[in-house]
């Protein structure tokens, strides 16, 4: 009955939900691991390690991050700007915000991976430079500018506060304000009119300030809204169905891939605090990334007419618009899968080995480099991990 599936997603909300603070509730900042976005020192470790020893697929991933050129230490800023505005009418230091983003997180890897303090400086600079800045960030697409822009400053202020780089706590704390007076108020609401793809940069921006700012009622939020949210972004208004089919598929292939990488990355954050919204609604995230992936491998997938949660968005066939254009985004979710938990993602494990290395993303769109960043050892199934992982397991 939908009355006991929404009560079985509310409990489960609530129990992850509590076990954010459970660890220590009279000292937040000890609820979190850190780094525990979208990597943990176990991750680093795991990286550098089998960098070192080139072993591949890490070795020629990390080339490609190297080669980037937002991961050069004499990057030159591109801001900062005191506002950022993002709308179909004209953009004003929105694209400056996703290049100086971008490289901050690609330098931060780059320290964390190699040890070059050049790295840890050049991503500093860019970090000291808009916290102290950016006052404003509008324009009718502001939740998109906020969500895909500001994930990739909060992933780099996470890595340089977590690891020896020389980052003075005093620009972490302004980093956080940054993130709470500026970032987070184009996030508040969801954008629950739009697209899913816009309420799950939402939601994954701000279940990363939540842990950045050891703010516990910040994650909570998007914990539940993951669950039980309003709008497109949520995970089963998004994945409609258990076949796969996604709220975009019958936009185009690029908005549908967009929205499953934002919820992926959110369930990687959360899988790094020891919370499991990878195996929510019977891995409903697998389906629809597995639906998609098969779709833009040239197969076919069965569609059904769907209207979306606003009822603006009405489509009857699935969108051949974008077909074949994979995205960098395959590889953290068939590791995680079958790597981890040891199920099967066949689909997915084909995407990522049609454009393995993974190189940067479309913009902010995504982290990117999933190939050295996301890359697990394989596991036999009896060796896969629980459902609910101990906080920072791999």
């Amino acid at each position: 009955m939908p009355e006991a599936r929404t009560l079985c997603r509310a409990i489960a909300c609530l129990t992850a939900c509590a076990s954010l603070a459970a660890a220590a509730p009279d000292a937040p900042s000890r609820a979190f691991v850190h780094p525990g976005l979208l990597h943990t020192r176990a991750d680093l470790d795991r990286m550098r390690q089998r960098v070192a020893a080139r072993e591949e697929p890490w070795a020629g991933g990390f080339e490609a991050l190297r080669q980037a050129h937002g991961s050069r230490a004499d990057w030159r800023l591109c801001g900062p700007r005191a506002t950022v505005t993002r709308s179909p009418r004209g953009s004003d230091g929105d694209n400056q915000m996703v290049l100086d983003g971008n490289a901050a997180y690609q330098n931060a890897l780059m320290w964390c991976l190699t040890g070059d303090r050049a790295h840890a400086r050049k991503a500093a600079e860019i970090l000291d430079a808009w916290s102290a800045t950016l006052r404003r960030i509008d324009g009718h697409d502001a939740p998109l500018a906020a969500g895909l822009n500001g994930f990739k400053f909060v992933n780099a202020a996470e890595l340089l506060r977590h690891t020896p780089s020389g980052w003075p706590p005093a620009a972490a704390e302004r980093c956080e304000r940054l993130f709470r007076e500026v970032v987070l108020p184009p996030l508040a609401h969801f954008a629950t009119y739009a697209n899913g793809n816009w309420d799950a940069a939402c939601l994954k921006t701000l279940l990363a300030i939540g842990v950045y700012c050891d703010a516990p009622d910040l994650a909570e939020r998007a914990i539940a809204y993951f669950h039980e949210g309003a709008g497109n972004g949520r995970l089963t208004h998004y994945v409609v169905s258990p076949a796969g089919q996604c709220q975009e598929s019958g936009r185009d292939q690029q908005h549908a891939q967009l929205g499953l990488g934002l919820l992926a990355e959110a369930c990687e954050i959360a899988w790094n605090q020891g919370i499991d919204l990878y195996g929510a609604c019977d891995n409903r995230l697998l389906q629809g990334f597995e639906y998609t992936a098969r779709y833009n491998l040239g197969e076919e997938v069965p569609f059904v007419p769907h209207t979306d949660r606003t009822g603006k968005y009405r489509h009857r066939k699935i969108s051949p618009e974008g077909r074949l254009k994979l995205r960098p985004l395959y590889e953290m979710v068939w590791n995680h899968y079958e790597n981890r938990r040891g199920i099967p993602a066949p689909y997915s494990r084909r995407a990522a080995d049609r454009i393995r290395p993974e190189g940067a993303a479309h913009g902010a769109d995504h982290p990117g480099f999933g190939t050295l960043l996301f890359s697990l050892p394989p596991r036999p199934p009896a060796e896969a991990q629980p459902a609910a992982p101990g906080p920072g397991a791999p």
